[in-house]
């Protein structure tokens, strides 16, 4: 008989909701993988059932992304975090500039980062205006030597997303898309690098998917550690160390998820339909939800919103946990409420949520 699973509505930030289907396959197959008698946590990293694992991942993020042959796609760890460090390290150029685009939290740490390294500007700033939209694209100064121009993606904590991305021309355009990557579909060819942890869209924490143009490979510093070199890692297939095997294997099978749903298409088609469903009640609410950023910058991942006061808020997020809402505080740099609505939320959590947030507002006016 099969068990009753308890789940809540499940709107963390990161690590985040997986697909039940695809925790359900994981469980099947935790003891005994393909008939091998182990996990796939305790296979070799070098044997040809994990080779199998590891490369249909690959083959799968490159179909669903429409990944052209000109980019090696690795998977590496120290999350988003180490990319920080690993882009200067191995692209700013000894007398060159390389320029980042403000948009949150997130973006001001990779800038600092590139700080320690060399020479690094800011090409766009919302950070005035408390980071409540993405910059317009025209507003955007860089220049034609920069070693190369990034940019994060969505913003988790100020709840913010960029609908259209800059023509960098010659510029390599890096991008941080931890938080969207696999929402909607893009182009890659505009990006020389795209970066992401796992732990939003794409799996379980713990790998970082690498998407990099070769020749970008090309031009990267040979004078750094080997491990910090992404050509050692494209070069090995991302096996020059043991890979975080576990991790590799359920974001294959996320990506397998994506495809069976229609792909990218209509997972876009899906999560515009559950933020639809909380914005709507935030703009109809007559000001009792105030939301976080401008409506042409909302994020259809991260929904961030305050009510009218700190009291009411404390209430409010109370209440949601014990309706068995989790994960809905805001950031604890900011406060306030977020709603992390990733792919594998359901659209029956966000329908239940806007409810709740209706029901808490006609109690508490």
């Amino acid at each position: 008989m099969k068990l009753q699973v308890h789940r809540t509505y499940n709107f963390n930030a990161g690590p985040s909701a997986l697909p039940f289907s695809v925790l359900e396959k994981a469980q099947a197959e935790l003891i005994d993988f393909r008939g091998t008698g182990m996990s796939v946590m305790e296979l070799s990293h070098r044997s040809h059932t994990y080779e199998e694992v590891h490369n249909q991942a690959i083959n799968s993020l490159k179909e669903l992304l429409l990944i052209p042959d000109s980019y090696e796609v690795l998977f590496l760890q120290g999350g988003a975090s180490l990319q920080f460090s690993m882009i200067p390290m191995n692209f700013l150029k000894p007398g060159y500039k390389a320029s980042y685009i403000m948009t949150g939290s997130w973006s001001e740490k990779a800038f600092s980062e590139a700080k320690l390294f060399g020479d690094v500007y800011h090409a766009a700033s919302t950070k005035e205006g408390n980071y409540r939209s993405i910059p317009n694209v025209e507003h955007i100064k860089y220049h034609a030597e920069d070693s190369y121009l990034h940019l994060t993606s969505n913003n988790t904590i100020y709840g913010t997303q960029w609908k259209n991305f800059p023509d960098s021309g010659n510029v390599p355009l890096i991008a941080d898309m931890s938080s969207d990557i696999l929402s909607k579909p893009i182009d890659v060819n505009k990006f020389a690098l795209i970066y992401a942890g796992a732990q939003k869209n794409l799996g379980p924490s713990g790998v970082t998917v690498v998407i990099i143009r070769k020749d970008l490979l090309e031009q990267a510093n040979t004078s750094i550690p080997t491990m910090l070199k992404y050509s050692t890692h494209a070069k090995n297939n991302s096996l020059y160390n043991t890979p975080p095997t576990f991790g590799i294997y359920m974001l294959g099978e996320v990506l397998n998820w994506v495809r069976q749903l229609g792909g990218l298409t209509a997972i876009s088609n899906q999560n515009e339909q559950k933020a639809k469903f909380i914005y709507d009640v935030i703009d109809t609410s007559n000001g009792f939800y105030a939301g976080h950023a401008v409506p042409e910058s909302r994020s259809l991942m991260n929904i961030t919103f305050n009510l009218e006061s700190e009291e009411l808020e404390m209430k409010f997020l109370e209440r949601a946990k014990s309706e068995g809402f989790v994960g809905i505080s805001g950031h604890r740099s900011i406060g306030g409420c977020r709603v992390s609505a990733y792919n594998a939320v359901p659209i029956e959590a966000c329908k239940a949520f806007s409810e709740f947030m209706i029901d808490f507002q006609t109690k508490n006016s």
